[in-house]
């Protein structure tokens, strides 16, 4: 097992990667403070690892919810729903919530604890890659509003993270090229060492080997607490995870959440910003080609959707919970990759150029 030190002062947690960790009752129990657990999961995830969650529970009082699965469910409906269970069982502020489940589980499950009673204990057991690489570190917890991806949502900090990379064997095909978006994402924004190793190992990753995927994941991490144990609200430097997020959440808004997976959105997203960076001369033309290359070696999309246009992904991003009163935030390389910055004043003539180039970016 592989544990990682987030270091938030008195937020700080450690996340632990391994086999067979839902089955370990001490990391859980260990950060349970009463015989109240309330577990937020949705319909698949639980099929497969709900038994064996609750299975070192027998005495606490174990209440289940299962959201329905997919991006679309992540509301505030959905939301009312959970607090409404909670209210309906008795639980109280003592309370431990855990997510049992991917992004979508876990960012409101967050968002719940964050809200019962003004905050509750909160436990992260992400069960995709996705939600193991990114969206269980580093306490951002949100729902979607029509308008906008993650509009509403807090800042709160999980207890500990559990990451069993036993659960990525039942994981479908297209949600672990997703995952991979992230991984992916994590090397071109501040690693070009670690850039290198996803492009040697992405046959392996993709045959869910353990080795390249533990490795993956806690290099994923470590990149991660890094940059939150830095900036745990995105003040400065925390915004450069959000590397192809601009472009993403735009194609994520525009197609209807759920149609296009967060982490293949990303992906397009990643291809976007390496030709914008391109364009700008903040990286070479070979160098976005090579993380074209590596994003479609991962099985994701490498141009946004038909049918969608530059106007579209304007009034988008526009709206985007980065934009500024300067206009909309990009992150994109600083010299190659690697390396990446914060930038607010992207002309529009080669913006415009991205947005039109399709399935040619970065060529």
């Amino acid at each position: 097992m592989n544990k990682i030190h987030l270091d938030l002062g008195d937020q700080s947690y450690d996340i632990h990667i391994g086999s067979g960790l839902i089955s370990n009752s001490g990391l859980l129990t260990s950060h349970i403070r009463s015989k109240q657990v309330f577990i937020v999961s949705n319909e698949v995830v639980a099929g497969h690892y709900l038994d064996q969650l609750t299975a070192p529970l027998s005495a606490y009082q174990v209440d289940v919810h299962l959201m329905p699965d997919g991006e679309q469910f992540k509301t505030l409906g959905t939301l009312e729903g959970i607090i409404g269970t909670m209210l309906d069982k008795g639980h109280n502020r003592s309370t431990t919530i855990v997510a049992l489940g991917g992004g979508v589980v876990g960012d409101t499950a967050g968002f719940a604890a964050a809200s019962y009673q003004r905050g509750v204990r909160f436990i992260q057991v992400p069960t995709t890659l996705l939600s193991q690489v990114d969206s269980s570190v580093g306490g951002k917890t949100a729902v979607n509003h029509v308008l906008g991806k993650n509009m509403i949502g807090a800042f709160y900090q999980p207890k500990t993270v559990l990451i069993d990379t036993d659960t990525l064997s039942s994981l479908p095909a297209r949600e672990l090229s997703a995952g991979l978006a992230e991984v992916i994402k994590h090397g071109v924004l501040a690693d070009a060492g670690y850039f290198e190793f996803v492009e040697s190992r992405m046959a392996a990753l993709r045959s869910l080997d353990g080795e390249s995927l533990e490795m993956a994941i806690s290099g994923s991490c470590q990149i991660k607490a890094s940059v939150v144990s830095a900036d745990e609200k995105e003040a400065g430097q925390r915004a450069l995870l959000n590397l192809g997020h601009t472009f993403g959440h735009a194609i994520e808004t525009h197609q209807g959440y759920g149609e296009w997976l967060h982490g293949e959105a990303v992906g397009a997203g990643i291809v976007m910003a390496a030709d914008l960076s391109m364009r700008l001369s903040r990286c070479s033309a070979d160098e976005a080609l090579r993380i074209k290359h590596l994003v479609a070696a991962a099985g994701l999309p490498v141009a946004p959707p038909e049918g969608m246009s530059a106007d579209d992904f304007l009034a988008l991003m526009a709206k985007d919970k980065k934009a500024t009163d300067s206009g909309i935030r990009f992150i994109l390389l600083a010299g190659g990759i690697g390396a990446t910055e914060v930038v607010d004043d992207v002309p529009l003539s080669e913006l415009k150029e991205t947005l039109a180039a399709g399935s040619s970016l970065c060529e």
